[in-house]
């Protein structure tokens, strides 16, 4: 359903510690490879152990609990309307998110858009070539929230056709995953990243504070920097529809940011939002995906009631100039 505005991270990241390798203060452990889709970047001090196994052993608990793409998963197999699956933590926590921001956004959130993400060719479904307003029209009866409930740790829908779709969150939710366990064993410092998203806590040696990069929304496949950010306890996330888009054979845009009010991937005002709020990063990387979906405007005013989260709305003016608005 995402993403993602990428954001780059410019610390200097230093060679490859060995569990068995004893380190110092000032020398950090770093991991990466690759999860959800995306690749991941994993950097903290204060301890010398590798975690790599845990880190993905956990990776693979949360894809088996809320991956669409994973067939066997416990969400897929809600999805196909199978009966008896018994959700975990990790669905549940999810969900409960969601459900939150849900009513917050008052239903510029809502997960269970997965049917319309399929439809217009943004999902693991095949798309539906002959999409019209008929269609989708249909296939809005059963979105909605509120229309999901868990009850002992089984999903009921009103709807059986209701598709759940977790991955304008799920990005955010595995950081958070990571960041509790790091510091369950002690990491102070560290930062995690996934596909862009970002969670941080205490700084680099001397007190020196997270550098992270954030991209410009250009839409012929390049890249360059458009401001960097010097951060410590923070998540942040970013979402944009200037990458994942295609274009149709009448020429028409379509984006992969559904309209949960419309049904529609077409894209609003909005090129990018970059979220960032000492919250779980699950939280921001849901509100990015509301704000891409509500527009300028709508973002402006819900950020009034919001003053702990702040943004960087990047949009094109009236001229097509490229502006920003930050609070």
């Amino acid at each position: 359903m995402k993403k993602t505005l990428l954001l780059l991270l410019i610390t200097s990241f230093f060679a490859f510690i060995s569990c068995n390798e004893k380190i110092t203060n000032n020398e950090p452990v770093k991991l990466q490879g690759q999860v959800f889709g995306t690749t991941y970047s994993i950097i903290y001090y204060d301890i010398s152990k590798n975690f790599d196994t845990e880190i993905n052993q956990l990776f693979d608990e949360i894809n088996q609990s809320t991956s669409t793409y994973i067939p066997t998963s416990d969400i897929s197999r809600i999805n196909k309307g199978e009966t008896g699956v018994k959700v975990d933590s990790y669905f549940k926590e999810v969900f409960s998110k969601s459900k939150q921001i849900f009513k917050e956004t008052n239903g510029y959130f809502d997960p269970t858009v997965g049917n319309l993400v399929n439809a217009w060719g943004f999902g693991p479904e095949k798309p539906l070539h002959e999409l019209d307003s008929n269609r989708v029209k249909e296939l809005m009866q059963f979105v909605g929230l509120d229309k999901v409930a868990i009850e002992n740790n089984s999903v009921v829908k009103q709807f059986p056709e209701t598709y759940l779709d977790f991955n304008s969150i799920g990005k955010g939710y595995g950081l958070d995953v990571i960041g509790r366990f790091l510091e369950s064993k002690g990491v102070d410092n560290y930062l995690v990243e996934i596909g862009g998203e970002i969670r941080l806590k205490g700084t680099k040696p001397e007190g020196k504070l997270w550098t992270v990069q954030i991209e410009n929304p250009n839409t012929d496949g390049s890249r360059s920097a458009y401001t960097n950010l010097k951060l410590t306890n923070k998540s942040m996330a970013s979402s944009g529809n200037y990458r994942k888009f295609r274009i149709a054979n009448d020429g028409q845009k379509y984006v992969h940011t559904i309209n949960p009010k419309t049904g529609y991937a077409t894209e609003s005002n909005l090129l990018a939002a970059t979220v960032i709020a000492e919250l779980d990063c699950a939280d921001v990387d849901a509100y990015a995906t509301s704000f891409m979906a509500m527009g300028l405007e709508k973002t402006k005013e819900f950020l009034e009631s919001k003053p702990a989260l702040k943004v960087i709305l990047i949009y094109a003016n009236e001229k097509g100039e490229l502006t920003e608005f930050r609070n």
